[in-house]
């Protein structure tokens, strides 16, 4: 009896010991688990970015609904906007960058004296020109017309890869007059920089390098770049007083019997100064030939009415982005100026709005003429050409500089 007894009780202590070395490893697993968890990489949370909207400037941004503002994102594309190893080459020959043609002291445009493109016409990494010349990268974010000359980029485009500004990024980066990058060598050399991918992370929750991501990466940071505390911004908001001579080319600019400029660069009132409209702005007559090239409106809309219609450019830092018109044909704002006055041409593509065609022109004075251009010299923006946080980066994310 008392050994049988001794058996039971000896039994129930080992399932007593047992119980409790299973519970001492319970807790055990669940510390280690819990060690293990706070092991884990960060979930990085992108902070969100409120870009400032300046006093009178439009409220309906362009930003896609899956690439929002984010103080991570606008960083990260900042940096890749001025890496010439977007290409996807370290060789100093075949580096190339977004900064390399646009140009922050030239409004964001390669200007006309920009040492590599002599007269203003810039071409890509192969040495293929551009088909026009450029625009300056400027208030796009408030720009909802399309994005080119002809406005081909624009979300009722029903081809895939032609609707966003995104889809503009990507195009610059793989263009043969461009950048001529191939995604897949650009993307493998992006990841391999050290530093590279921690902002992707910190950006878009993954240190894998993307195509994708890094199209997202520069058309937030190409959001950033307004241009809105020119002196006619100051005059806007009460802070200055336009000269003499700029107030009389204002009212120049806004009558239609003085320069007529405001029915397609905005009135005084629009601080775009472009509707980011298309006009046959009468530059010539005979278009045989010229609608070989699928660039102009026509080549978007099908509409006869656009043939030879471009863009209206905006006005703003107009001093900084010669040549003028879309293939440039005026190298300087004096030619532009004596082409309004008595070199319009009638064909019938014309728009309505040059108002007039029948006289060549507006017909301005020489003084007129200058007082115009006095007032358009107001619209330079000396903050946006200097603006250290979109300046070109002293160093890359991995201590380099180029």
């Amino acid at each position: 009896m008392n050994r049988s007894y001794s058996s039971k009780c000896f039994s129930r202590k080992g399932l007593c010991f047992d119980f409790i070395q299973c519970f001492v490893l319970l807790l055990l697993f669940v510390f280690f688990q819990g060690c293990h968890k706070d092991s884990k990489q960060v979930v990085y949370k992108p902070t969100p970015y409120q870009l400032p909207i300046p006093k009178y400037f439009p409220t309906e941004l362009n930003i896609t609904a899956d690439n929002p503002l984010t103080v991570e994102g606008i960083a990260l594309g900042r940096y890749l906007f001025y890496d010439g190893r977007m290409t996807g080459s370290t060789n100093p020959d075949s580096m190339m960058s977004c900064g390399t043609c646009h140009l922050q002291s030239r409004a964001f445009e390669c200007g006309i004296d920009h040492p590599k493109f002599i007269g203003g016409h810039p071409f890509g990494i192969t040495g293929i020109k551009t088909p026009h010349v450029m625009l300056p990268m400027m208030n796009l974010v408030f720009n909802n017309n399309g994005y080119f000359w002809n406005g081909l980029i624009h979300p009722s485009n029903p081809m895939p890869g032609r609707q966003t500004l995104e889809d503009v990024v990507y195009m610059g980066l793989t263009a043969p007059h461009e950048l001529n990058g191939d995604s897949a060598r650009t993307v493998a050399l992006i990841q391999k920089i050290p530093g590279y991918p921690e902002l992707f992370e910190k950006a878009f929750g993954s240190k894998k390098v993307t195509f994708k991501n890094i199209e997202r990466a520069v058309a937030q940071f190409i959001r950033t770049l307004v241009s809105a505390n020119s002196k006619f911004d100051k005059y806007l908001r009460g802070e200055v007083a336009l000269s003499d001579d700029e107030m009389a080319g204002l009212e120049l600019f806004t009558t239609e019997l003085g320069g007529d400029c405001f029915h397609c660069h905005g009135s005084s009132g629009n601080p775009m100064f472009t509707t980011n409209l298309f006009y046959n702005n009468g530059k010539q007559t005979d278009f045989t030939g010229v609608n070989d090239d699928p660039r102009d409106r026509f080549h978007v809309t099908g509409n006869p009415m656009d043939i030879g219609a471009y863009r209206a450019p905006s006005l703003r830092n107009i001093d900084l982005t010669g040549p003028y018109m879309h293939d440039g044909r005026f190298k300087t704002l004096d030619e532009v100026l004596d082409f309004y006055s008595t070199g319009v041409v009638a064909s019938p593509y014309i728009s309505p709005l040059m108002h007039h065609v029948n006289t060549g022109g507006v017909r301005l004075s020489t003084n007129q003429k200058q007082l115009l251009k006095s007032f358009l010299m107001s619209l330079h923006d000396d903050d946006f050409i200097t603006n250290p946080n979109t300046a070109k980066p002293s160093k890359f994310p991995d201590g380099t500089s180029q």
